[in-house]
């Protein structure tokens, strides 16, 4: 075992077992991609307590931390933080041969990481609004044959059927397109997030839905989170209601998502044509 290879290893055992999740092809799927190459030339740029910190050296070594690196600190993007990432991808728990969404996908590292777990059988399609970056994930992942990079919103048809949909963006709302593309038994991964002051992200949670029948899904908050907002997928007035709901900390009961129907009296928070629900689907 060569030295970054060494730090790969330990880096992926670190934020697995940090997360929680015991998921051993997750471990082996962050110890068998390089971070550098997702990463543009070191040094680089490591978010920290509301600013940026630059690594002493160019050494790949120091981006095997826990660490939230920037990939465009002019725009406020980062590469997201990998425990995080750890434990939405142990939740969603990607299988050999499935296809993948990946939306907002910057500069592909965590797309590589899909597209690990999802096999030479699997497909991961990924979407990046950001031109430069999509372009830069385009070469990233180019030896990659079955990884598919539009330059184009992921909020917006036509989006393949899926198994799985990772969505690395606050949304204020799931959106039909999402939900639509999931196959029977898909998983859709994605941040709802209110408004936060002064245009910053809002405090929110990861949102887990999984189809259990053509208009059945089941939902369960993972964690607390907070991402840039996703284009396409923000509305004022549900971000509203969602800042609401969220200062009652009570996320741990939400069991359901419902749409086509009016809420009742288990709603835990409504937007246009959906709702959460506390009850679990019958």
């Amino acid at each position: 075992m060569d030295r970054l290879e060494a730090h790969r290893t330990f880096f992926a055992n670190l934020i697995t077992a940090a997360a929680g999740k015991q998921n051993a092809r997750v471990n082996a799927a962050f110890a068998s991609t390089p971070r550098e190459d997702f990463l543009g030339p070191g040094p680089w740029r490591v978010f920290v307590g509301g600013g940026y910190i630059t690594t002493p050296s160019a050494d790949p070594a120091f981006l095997y931390q826990d660490v939230v690196v920037a990939i465009s600190e002019e725009k406020k993007i980062n590469n997201g933080q990998p425990v995080l990432h750890a434990i939405g991808l142990a939740t969603l728990d990607p299988k050999p041969g499935e296809t993948v969404n990946h939306v907002g996908a910057g500069t592909g590292y965590y797309t590589a990481v899909l597209c690990n777990l999802v096999g030479p059988t699997g497909r991961v399609f990924a979407y990046e609004i950001d031109t430069e970056l999509a372009s830069r994930a385009t070469t990233n992942l180019a030896r990659l044959s079955n990884v598919t990079v539009y330059a184009r919103s992921g909020t917006e048809a036509p989006l393949s059927p899926c198994d799985v949909c990772y969505v690395n963006a606050g949304a204020a709302m799931p959106l039909n397109i999402w939900l639509d593309a999931l196959r029977l038994g898909g998983r859709l991964l994605f941040p709802l997030t209110p408004d936060g002051p002064n245009g910053t992200p809002g405090a929110g949670g990861m949102l887990l839905i999984t189809r259990v029948a053509n208009e059945r899904f089941d939902a369960r908050f993972v964690m607390p989170v907070m991402f840039i907002p996703c284009v396409g997928a923000r509305d004022e007035e549900t971000a509203k209601r969602l800042a609401i709901a969220f200062k009652r900390g009570d996320i741990g009961n939400v069991r359901s998502l419902r749409r086509g129907n009016p809420p009742d009296n288990s709603c835990w928070c409504a937007g246009d044509g959906w709702w959460l629900s506390t009850a679990a689907n019958d």
